[in-house]
Order: C-alpha cells, then structure tokens, then sequence
C-alpha cells in the first residue's frame, strides 16, 4: 500500500442538531447533514418496523447492549485499520479491542491486502451545500479507484440486507466526484462477523448508477422535496 497525496481533503467539525449528526465543513458556509443522517432519517415504513420487531423480541435493554458492544467493537476496528494504513501502531487490550484486532487483520489478509494506492483514510468528503460524511478508505483495489468501506457485523449478512451500506458509498463516489472532478465507478465493502467469517461485497456499474439516484431521491426527501 502507497500513501499517496493527491487530494487535499477539509477538515471538519461534528455537532448535533435536533439530535441529528452535521458537519461544518472549511469553505462551506452551511453546517451540512451528514450521510448517515440522511439515510437514517428517509428509511422506509418497513425498514423502521423490521428494527421496532427486533428491539420487541429481544428487549428494548438487551437491545440497546447490542447496539452499544457492536459499535464499540466497530470503533476500535477502525481504529486498529486506520492505524495500520497510516503506519502507526495501537494496541487495545481489553476484551472488545482484542477481538476487533482479529476482525482488522482478517480483513487484511482478505481484502485491504489488494489495495495498492491509497488516497484518504478517514477523509471528509462533501457534496457542496447538501451532505458531507467521513469515508473509511478512497484507493486503488484491483486496481480501481473505489470508495472502500470497512464493517464489523454480529453475522454473516445477505446482500439484500445491506442496501443502505450501498447508499452510502454512492453518497461518498459523488461528492469525491463533485469537489475533485474524479469518476469513481465502484464501492467495496469488507466485512468481518465477530466470529471470523469475512464478506466483500462490491458495487459496480448499474446497480452502483442506482444507488446513485436512490440516494438523491432520499436526499430530496430529506430536505422536504
């Protein structure tokens, strides 16, 4: 893996607003909803209910636990990775950052091993005066220039399961698009369970042109269009 300087992403700042996460972006007047804002809040009535069923057959407690170990667990995953590619070294000794360490190195082996240039690690992107969100990893996997998103998950997931992943990286390609006149064509998304099982889904050419504009209807919905 290279580190390569080709792109100067912004800095930011993260806040809160009607419990809402936004970032204030340098050289954006507006503070901009973050992706995982957008999508949160334009989920479908089935979406919504499939999560309320969810929280009723394990307990709105348990489920709240379940929530708070994964996204630890995830935390310290990304944490493990960014460290790896920016060629530092972390060590978390408790339970959950030994645990997300096998996640990280799984997906090393499997996946970030092929990626050779490397263009921003937890980099700020921003669509101008819409949306803005941090990106795990934008290089060269396969030798195509992709939006790399990295994911722990409680089990193996199905691909019909992830749609909202999908959006996301879509969300991530146009605004890396829009600011740098760049043509990303494709998201890769590497997955590990808390038991080993690693995943890649990639999204590519059609249904990647779609997740494009499924995101923009969201998007539209957002702001009340």
């Amino acid at each position: 893996m290279r580190l390569i300087d080709r792109y100067v992403y912004p800095k930011s700042t993260r806040e809160s607003i009607e419990g809402l996460r936004h970032y204030t972006v340098d050289g954006e007047e507006r503070r901009l909803p973050s992706v995982t804002t957008v999508i949160a809040q334009t989920k479908d009535k089935k979406d919504k209910e499939s999560i309320e069923r969810w929280k009723q057959k394990v307990g709105e407690a348990r489920a709240e636990e379940i929530k708070n170990e994964a996204a630890a667990r995830g935390t310290a995953m990304h944490k493990y990775l960014e460290d790896l590619i920016l060629g530092q070294r972390s060590m978390d000794l408790t339970t959950t950052g030994q645990e997300a360490q096998r996640m990280a190195e799984i997906i090393v082996d499997r996946g970030l091993n092929r990626c050779s240039d490397i263009y921003g690690v937890e980099a700020v992107l921003y669509y101008p005066g819409l949306y803005a969100g941090s990106c795990d990893l934008i290089g060269k996997i396969d030798d195509k220039v992709s939006i790399i998103d990295f994911k722990q998950t409680n089990k193996p997931k199905q691909r019909e399961w992830i749609g909202d992943y999908f959006l996301q990286m879509a969300a991530y390609g146009m605004a890396h698009d829009a600011v740098y006149n760049t043509a990303i064509e494709q998201g890769v998304i590497l997955m590990c369970s808390k038991d080993g099982y690693f995943q890649e889904f990639v999204i590519e050419g059609k249904e990647y042109r779609e997740a494009k504009y499924e995101f923009l209807r969201r998007l539209d919905q957002f702001y009340g269009g």
